[in-house]
């Protein structure tokens, strides 16, 4: 019955029926075709990650940049796919049978089968490579070239991985990091004790150990770990600590490098750099100051020193030498060293060919360099241009010049007036002097034409000025120099007397107005001068209009104001300085290189492997600095993490710092990498001290560094952070924290670099007569940032713990251990007058019990209390001091010398347990 009624049912109702019916079929069918194209799409091979390491691991060596036999290349798209040196193309799209590439990979013959002289590939990559030419050969981008994305972060419930059972939702950094730790078998470690987490944390935002009150606070709960955080990064020390690490990429120096290595100012920067750290000026601002602070409109100050940045160059003055040849050189290194600064891209390998493995063409990088190529600086002697820092009276003269101009003559004067007096530029410098009749290049820098001597400067423009500036000092009077346009016989445009100077001098010269292009000819005329002795030397000449307003009141007093000003000696910094257009050099590729050896003329252009140009940007290097600073930009923001990452960590989630080629190291945690890029552009507005802030705020951050044999053998490098991260600090973080347990580091900020205690002989400067002076009171214990640098002998001590010269940039400093390490921290002077001051402490803080005087020295500079074992080493090592220092006397007076009243057994006992802990692991080391 129950069934008729339903088969009555059907039948009285088949419409019905069959509509479910259909949205059944439908239904089921669209569940198929997703289900098709899910698993297809998770089949597909993906060229980024499967492909590409093959082919660069396999093929790359033979077949792409710089090597391309049988005219194959697997290093650009259009190339893989051309024909052949046997005119069919190796990859046929969809058919990989046919193509040359998987044939050649089955074949017996060692001289056919691929890769040549080298293991064949395994079965795995050649299914790889079959596959992936079945589904049509896609070619892809290397991971680090796609725009940054948002990678998703959704709540986990995970557990925390560290024994117990308690659960935890693990957000931003650490759920990135719980992912791979539990895809590896690993977890989370349990978090640091308290006061190794305050020294690891003071340690790594300031570069010092945490004070007493800070300690203090945070022992008693007053601070909580983010406020601890907050008042770090609140420190002046936090931007000298950060600063170091940016002078490594800057190259900063106090010398100029080569062979005379002499000094230069460049502290400046130095102070920009550790400013712009504590104002968290934003990382995008510091970027484009630094490149291209002087194209900003109306440049301050604070931004022109900003780009010195690429004034740290080194600059040769030796005999010699030519300067263009190393005006080149410094185009070229600040080539490769702003893309390996902000994109981790070796683009110096483009110098001479393609790059052999990252889609980087030869012509890419003359393009690149073409932003660099139209500076100001020549390579000259004195380094110009240079900002002149004037003092506050000179400056009110300044403004007293600046607002004459403006009320007399134009808005266009006053910006030229203002720009002379600051950097004295444009201006044409001695050197490219020519075709020399009686007279020479004195050194290769400087004109000197004999009695009846002449030659040419070449292609001037005098932007029809009416006023020569000179530049130059004599040793005779009544020198006659005449300078004509064009030759011999030309159209005198100025005449004019030279006398006997008393050092160098700028003087105002009348210039008959002359428009366009055109070759000055000049002659000298000194019956008084000796055989081939210079009628004076000529440093530069540039073309400035007389300061207007001639006729009225006052105007001879505000001429004689700007002349002592071009005159006076301020103190000056190298910056960079855009030629005007009537001085814009043209850029060609270098074949192979070679800078005398010039092929076709290129434009300032960017990669195109990288993010597009934007139109409105400008073509010179402030349009440079927009697109590396474009969300768009791949590299700029990745590689300022992963830089970041890697100070706090000791490895960065790319390994290779330096490079996020395809050649580099793969990122560890890609999705954390993308995660933290998107926040510091999006989220933190370029912030690195909230960038700082995320990291160090994470449970990975804040676990125990302690390492069990088990933890050893899975992660031996830490690449998973299972564990806190204990590295040896930098040579300038021993020294300051030796200075600051002893009381003697010196808070003074700023200023030129320091010169304090340095063993004899190191300094044997040729040419220059340069000597280590040591300085005096507190400025020989400022922090290491502050202590001068020469490039060809640096601050050996900190060389001995892996500082380097800075010649070049230098993304990662190689971290040793070797017994000279020892040496310098038992034996350095440094070192061993904190051990001194320590021990003083100690001694006073020992109330007649050695026992108490240790445990308060270890404390000082471990920051933890000592254990019983440690301290009975300790003890012994004292005991033994003691009995020694009372039997041989002599050794106590080489230990503590006459100046200290007290010369005590007791006292040079303490010393050298002072000593003692200065050299413990635990104290050269992050806990």
């Amino acid at each position: 019955m129950l069934f008729g009624i339903s088969n009555l049912g059907y039948q009285l109702y088949p419409t019905m029926a069959k509509q479910r019916f259909l949205v059944f079929i439908t239904f089921a069918l669209a569940i198929g075709i997703f289900l098709s194209v899910y698993i297809n799409r998770k089949d597909q091979v993906d060229f980024s990650t499967e492909v590409k390491p093959i082919l660069n691991n396999n093929c790359i060596s033979c077949h792409g940049g710089v090597k391309k036999n049988g005219e194959f290349s697997v290093l650009f798209e259009d190339e893989a796919f051309a024909p052949t040196k046997s005119g069919f193309p190796a990859i046929i799209p969809g058919d990989p049978k046919n193509s040359p590439l998987i044939q050649r990979l089955h074949e017996t013959d060692p001289e056919l089968r691929m890769p040549y002289g080298r293991a064949a590939l395994t079965e795995t990559e050649i299914k790889t490579l079959h596959k992936w030419i079945k589904q049509g050969a896609k070619w892809g981008k290397h991971w680090a070239y796609y725009p940054v994305q948002k990678p998703e972060v959704p709540l986990a419930n995970l557990k925390a991985g560290n024994g117990t059972k308690n659960e935890k939702n693990y957000l931003g950094v650490d759920y990135f990091i719980q992912q791979k730790l539990e895809k590896n078998e690993l977890g989370f470690s349990e978090q640091e004790e308290p006061l190794k987490l305050l020294r690891r944390v003071s340690m790594d935002i300031t570069g010092l150990p945490p004070s007493e009150n800070l300690k203090k606070q945070w022992e008693s709960g007053a601070l909580s770990y983010e406020a601890l955080v907050d008042q770090l990064l609140d420190s002046p020390a936090y931007g000298e600590k950060w600063a170091s690490w940016w002078l490594d990429l800057a190259r900063y120096a106090d010398t100029k490098g080569y062979e005379r290595d002499v000094s230069r100012t460049m502290w400046p920067y130095r102070d920009w750099v550790i400013k712009a750290f504590n104002q968290d000026m934003a990382f995008d601002q510091f970027t484009v100051e630094q490149l291209a602070g002087d194209l900003l409109p109306n440049p301050s100050e604070s931004q022109l020193i900003a780009t010195a940045f690429h004034r740290n160059t080194m600059n040769n003055d030796e005999g010699g030498t030519e300067d263009e040849e190393f005006r080149v050189a410094a185009v070229l290194d600040r080539v490769g060293t702003t893309f390996e600064v902000w994109q981790s891209t070796t683009m110096a390998c483009v110098q001479c060919h393609s790059h052999p493995y990252d889609p980087f063409k030869h012509e890419e990088f003359f393009q690149a360099a073409a932003f660099f190529n139209n500076t100001r600086d020549e390579d000259t002697h004195d380094e110009e241009p240079k900002l002149r820092f004037y003092e506050p009276e000179q400056k009110v003269q300044i403004n007293t010049i600046k607002d004459w101009v403006a009320k007399n003559g134009s808005t266009n004067e006053v910006r030229k007036i203002n720009d002379f007096l600051a950097f004295q530029e444009p201006k044409y410098q001695a050197h490219l002097a020519e075709d020399f009749v009686n007279g020479e290049l004195i050194d290769t820098k400087w004109l000197g034409l004999w009695h009846n001597g002449s030659c040419y400067i070449k292609n001037v423009d005098t932007q029809g000025s009416d006023q020569l500036l000179l530049h130059y000092w004599a040793d005779l009077d009544g020198t006659e120099l005449t300078i004509r346009n064009g030759n011999p016989n030309g159209e005198i445009l100025s005449q004019f007397t030279i006398n006997k100077t008393e050092g160098r001098l700028t003087q105002s010269i009348p210039f008959k107005k002359v428009t366009g292009n055109i070759n000055l000819y000049i002659t000298a005329e000194n019956p008084k001068a000796r055989k081939q002795q210079a009628t004076s030397t000529i440093e530069w000449l540039a073309f400035v209009n007389t300061l207007p307003g001639e006729n009225q009141d006052g105007y001879l007093e505000i001429q004689n104001q700007f002349q002592a000003l071009l005159n006076s000696k301020p103190l000056s910094l190298p910056i960079m300085i855009e030629n005007p257009p009537y001085m814009r050099r043209e850029t060609h590729v270098f074949e192979r290189g070679n800078w005398l050896l010039n092929g076709e003329e290129v434009q300032a252009n960017t990669p195109e492997s990288l993010n597009t140009w934007n139109p409105d940007w400008p073509q010179n290097r402030l349009g440079l600095a927009y697109w590396l600073t474009d969300p768009e930009n791949p590299l700029t923001s990745r590689t300022a993490v992963n830089r970041i990452w890697d100070q706090l960590f000791g490895r960065g989630l790319v390994n290779s710092i330096e490079d996020m080629g395809t050649q580099s190291d793969p990122p560890s945690h890609p999705e954390l990498l993308d995660y933290l890029s998107w926040q510091l552009m999006h989220e933190f507005d370029w912030s690195v001290k909230k960038l700082i802030k995320a990291i160090v705020l994470s449970d990975t951050y804040k676990q125990k560094s302690q390492i069990s044999p088990s933890l050893y053998q899975k992660d031996p490098d830490n690449k998973w952070y299972a564990r806190g991260p204990r590295i040896r600090l930098s040579g300038e973080q021993i020294r300051d924290q030796a200075l600051a347990v002893a009381g003697l580091l010196s808070p003074k900020m700023y200023g030129p670099a320091v010169m304090p205690f340095q063993p004899e002989g190191i300094w044997q400067s040729v040419y220059n007569g340069e000597k280590w002076t040591l300085s005096e009171g507190e400025d020989q214990y400022r922090r290491a940032i502050y202590t001068f640098l020469k490039r060809t002998s640096p601050y050996p001590s900190m060389m001995t713990f892996d500082a380097g010269s800075r010649e070049v940039c230098i993304s990662k400093r190689i971290v040793t251990n070797t017994p000279l390490q020892a040496l310098v921290t038992l034996n350095d002077p440094v070192y061993m007058e904190a051990a001194l001051f320590l021990g003083k402490k100690m001694k006073k803080m020992a109330k007649n019990d050695p026992s108490n005087a240790i445990a308060f020295g270890y404390e000082q500079c471990i920051l933890i209390p000592i254990t019983p074992t440690k301290k009975q080493s300790l003890l012994d090592l004292y005991e033994i001091a003691l009995s020694n220092y009372k039997n041989d006397p002599e050794a106590l007076e080489e230990l503590i010398s006459k100046d200290e009243k007290d010369r005590s057994p007791e006292f040079g006992a303490y010393v050298l347990v002072a000593n003692a802990l200065m050299n413990l692991d635990e104290f050269l080391t992050k806990p």
